[in-house]
């Protein structure tokens, strides 16, 4: 894409990638990063969100860094930790953990932490962590087993997805709902941009207007 810096996300997941193309950016690579996610012991939420996308971004800058193409590109990572209290919860893998997620989450309130990590061309590491309030109805065993049977939450942060069937839990979000989703569009965007990213130039595109 000519005419503007080159930008990697450094993720593999499509929530993320949808989010940007929402704001008009479409990243030229994506390059998902392979860290342990596991929590270090008595890691608090906050830290493990914004440990967690620093070395994200790391690894990704390691591949653009050898990468003729990509050599001086942007790098946008990002992690997001849902936690009640201090307690992490996993991202979901097995039927059983997300079973425990959402009975802890039925009718309570609990926090989702989204911590994003921008690599400028310079080499600069600059870090946003996003905190949102979210709070869930009571839920019945029929909407637990239910949304089990769904398997939308696997792989899922505290084995829920709020932009899909999920998001008929919540009564209440107090802060970022794209940075539940995963990657808070304000805050991302506005990193971008005062780091000199042309964050408009998608926006630019007269050959696709929008419907009357």
């Amino acid at each position: 894409m000519m005419g503007r810096p080159k930008l990697v996300l450094a993720s593999g997941s499509p929530r993320r990638l949808t989010l940007l193309n929402q704001a008009g950016i479409d990243p030229d690579a994506l390059r998902p990063a392979e860290v342990d996610e596991t929590p270090k012991r008595g890691e608090l939420p906050r830290a493990c969100a914004n440990r967690l996308a620093r070395e994200k971004a790391e690894v990704a800058f390691a591949s653009v860094k050898v990468d003729d193409d990509l050599r001086g590109a942007f790098v946008v990572a990002a992690d997001t930790v849902v936690s009640v209290g201090r307690r992490i919860l996993p991202k979901a893998e097995l039927l059983d953990e997300a079973a425990q997620c959402l009975r802890l989450l039925s009718g309570r309130n609990h926090r989702v932490y989204t911590s994003v990590c921008l690599v400028t061309p310079k080499e600069a590491f600059r870090q946003r962590l996003i905190e949102t309030r979210v709070r869930f109805k009571r839920l019945s065993t029929e909407d637990i087993d239910a949304y089990l049977a769904s398997g939308e939450w696997r792989g899922k942060a505290g084995g829920y997805a709020v932009q899909g069937l999920a998001g008929s839990f919540v009564v209440k979000i107090v802060g970022s709902y794209t940075g539940v989703v995963g990657l808070p569009l304000y805050e991302t965007v506005t990193m971008l941009a005062g780091e000199g990213f042309p964050i408009h130039h998608g926006w630019l595109n007269p050959t696709n207007p929008m419907p009357a």
